[in-house]
């Protein structure tokens, strides 16, 4: 028998004294523990994350805890204590912040002690508290869901290192190449002197943008101000790191990206939140990062889905920069290649002002664009038998004499989705009804659902045997186009592996949306293949989103000047087309936002979308008291996860502007109420949702 064990084998007296050791070592219930002489009370925010219980919770201080539960530090507590013999004991531990101190409680019972302060260090600020619970209110959740969003998880290790002394304030810098923008001299000087602008910068192509996101953080730097910088990813991320760096140099801002690991990015929060440096610039959960005095918030390309948590309440990060923005007085950056149906909202209500190069400016900076429509294709003999329309042949043959070539398209994969070649109909998994996809040639087909592999296919419908492709995916539009161009290298970027950067060689870079790495020097050209697929998404933010997916990749081209060409192939009369032809962001949301207007879609209005069974949607609706003059739109069926389990159903509630709280509150409130009468059909609330068909 092995010894390695102290338990086995020994005496009941050894065993006795183990089972102590271990009570000892969890958190003490501190029963009749001498409470604090000042301020024996402690309001804590319980991390509990549950509708009905969010609200504070008051908890004994005792006298040995005094000095290190401040506010702003984690604590342990025991919730749900019961009362015996006059005071708390028992309840299940939860980590929570003390957000108060206080001379003595409203609650008239006995309070249970705080179990642990899990260290001394104030890692809520007031200010981040009453940002937290406003956004809590905005989107219908718990201000402890906001709270996990908002404060990394502690890393000891991390929190016992000393952050380096702060660094004095930079000098202002001069305009550069916010010259080529006729306000834009004007607002970084008022950055400068410590005012708060607020505009909607619709930015150049090109590659100079992560540098003027630089300098406009400088400048609030030399204001003895801070700022905060939320890009959609980690490679634009990169981008703007680098540019700030060989601007002010090391020690003077904080890059926060999830794949830094957490004792990094703890380390790094806790820089900001020391006052150490103060800019952060990262991805979504940059935007709660407490920087001290806060004179600058800059979200760039704010219509990318990545700016919308998947974790409840689902904050989008233009809506918590512009309320935070409100709350401390600071100046807003709304940017991006393309524009919002939102920032024009903002325009358009004068909360913000545009920051816009004149035309001969965009003429100067961006590359032509040529389109290749479905007449085009239809005449076009190589087109039809071939992956590429002729047009986009002979502009890739030439461009790629000076240097690569960008093709982006929709769709990963080999060919994604597969139909029957005689009558036309999807071809479908016998087990789970999900689409069949071709993953590499030669393959048995795979259900993209259940992953079934369907070895012996043939249509239900005629019986025929023969397939042909609804849509091709990267990799097999990479196959054919190196079978097109033999002596060219072909590089491919997409969620697999994505590309930062490619050299000035010439190449074929094939990457799916969003994944494009930028070229030296430029791309000599960009192919966007398959627009229709863009275009045709059944959601109001179709047109908008293809535009700026296209905006994105034909931004990476050399201008028109240097020889710089793209090539959509779409229907030429489409609006988002026609924006890109004459690379008009802001008119085309000028004119989305009218349309939305005349049809009160949002932004003009405010929605919500509740969803699950007919049931429970039905109840839902049934206890709520919705706001005077709500739009009840649905409900309408839902396709199962997977397209298996029971049905779903999702309706919308539309209510006007000003009337977007009282409909978060109605929701809340009905989510608690159904709780109260133990309803066991959950429903998912989801306040201004980004996807609403």
């Amino acid at each position: 028998m092995s010894t390695d064990d102290p338990t086995a084998g020994g005496p009941p007296e050894q065993l006795a004294l183990i089972r102590e050791t271990v009570r000892k070592a969890k958190p003490r219930t501190w029963r009749g523990a001498q409470r604090a002489a000042e301020l024996p009370v402690a309001r804590v925010v319980v991390d509990k994350g549950l509708l009905h219980l969010d609200q504070f919770f008051d908890y004994a201080v005792p006298a040995t805890m005094a000095e290190d539960a401040q506010p702003g530090t984690r604590v342990r507590v025991r919730f749900g204590a019961r009362v015996v013999a006059g005071r708390r004991e028992g309840g299940e531990l939860h980590d929570g912040f003390v957000v108060e101190r206080l001379a003595a409680s409203d609650y008239a019972g006995p309070l249970a002690p705080l179990a642990q302060v899990l260290s001394p260090e104030q890692v809520l600020t007031p200010a981040l508290l009453r940002l937290s619970r406003k956004v809590a209110d905005r989107y219908a959740g718990t201000l402890a869901d906001v709270l996990q969003l908002a404060v990394p998880p502690r890393h000891a290790k991390a929190e016992a290192e000393p952050s380096p002394e702060p660094l004095a304030p930079p000098a202002a810098l001069p305009p550069g190449s916010w010259s080529r923008y006729p306000h834009g001299p004007e607002f970084l000087a008022s950055l400068a002197a410590g005012h708060a602008p607020r505009a909607v910068w619709t930015a150049l192509p090109g590659p100079d943008w992560p540098g003027e996101i630089a300098l406009a953080v400088a400048n609030t730097l030399a204001a003895g101000r801070g700022a905060v910088v939320v890009l959609p990813d980690g490679r634009a991320v990169a981008r703007v790191d680098e540019a700030l760096t060989a601007l002010l140099g090391p020690g003077r801002h904080a890059t926060l990206t999830a794949d830094l690991g957490p004792k990094e990015r703890y380390r790094r929060w806790l820089t900001v939140s020391r006052g150490s440096v103060r800019a952060a610039i990262g991805t979504r959960a940059t935007m709660f990062a407490p920087v001290r005095d806060l004179g600058l918030v800059v979200v760039w390309s704010d219509g990318d889905s990545s700016h919308s948590d998947p974790r409840a309440p689902h904050p989008h990060v233009r809506e918590v920069a512009l309320l935070r923005a409100a709350e401390e007085g600071a100046a807003v950056l709304l940017g991006g290649l393309a524009t919002t149906v939102e920032g024009a909202q903002l325009l358009r209500t004068g909360w913000a002002r545009p920051l816009a190069a004149d035309r001969a400016a965009v003429r100067e900076a961006a590359p032509r664009v040529r389109t290749v429509g479905d007449g085009d294709q239809a005449r076009d003999a190589a087109a039809q038998a071939a992956r590429l329309p002729s047009v986009a042949w002979q502009v890739a043959r030439e461009a790629l004499r000076s240097g690569p070539v960008l093709v982006q398209v929709p769709r990963r994969g080999y060919v994604p989705r597969l139909a029957c070649d005689r009558c036309r109909t999807p071809a479908r998994c016998r087990h789970c009804v999900g689409p069949l996809e071709a993953t590499a040639a030669g393959r048995a087909l795979c259900c993209s659902w259940c992953g079934v592999e369907e070895a012996d296919w043939h249509c239900a419908e005629c019986g025929s045997f023969r397939l042909r492709a609804q849509v091709v995916g990267a990799r097999r539009t990479a196959e054919e186009l190196g079978k097109a161009f033999p002596q060219t290298p072909v590089r491919t970027s997409g969620r697999d592996a994505v590309l930062a950067t490619v050299g000035p060689e010439p190449a074929l870079v094939i990457c799916t949306p969003g994944a494009e790495p930028v070229a030296e020097g430029g791309y000599a050209a960009a192919l966007l293949l398959d627009g229709w697929a863009l275009l045709g998404r059944p959601d109001l933010r179709a047109g908008e989103e293809a535009l700026r997916l296209w905006l994105a990749a034909a931004a990476l081209v050399r201008p028109a000047g240097a020889g710089g060409v793209v090539v959509v192939v779409a229907e030429p009369t489409a609006r988002p087309v026609q924006a890109l032809v004459r690379w008009d962001p802001a008119g085309h949301a000028a004119v989305e936002l009218e349309e939305r207007a005349q049809l009160h879609f949002p932004p003009v209005s405010r929605m919500a979308s509740v969803a699950g069974s007919p049931s429970a949607v039905a109840d839902l609706l049934a206890l709520t008291r919705l706001p005077e003059g709500t739009d009840i739109l649905g409900p309408i069926p839902l396709p199962a996860p997977g397209g298996r389990g029971e049905e779903q159903e999702r309706a919308l509630l539309r209510v006007n502007p000003g009337q977007g709280g009282a409909l978060a509150a109605a929701l809340k409130a009905a989510q608690i109420a159904r709780v109260a009468l133990r309803t066991p059909d959950p429903v998912k609330v989801r306040i201004d949702p980004i996807d609403i068909g």
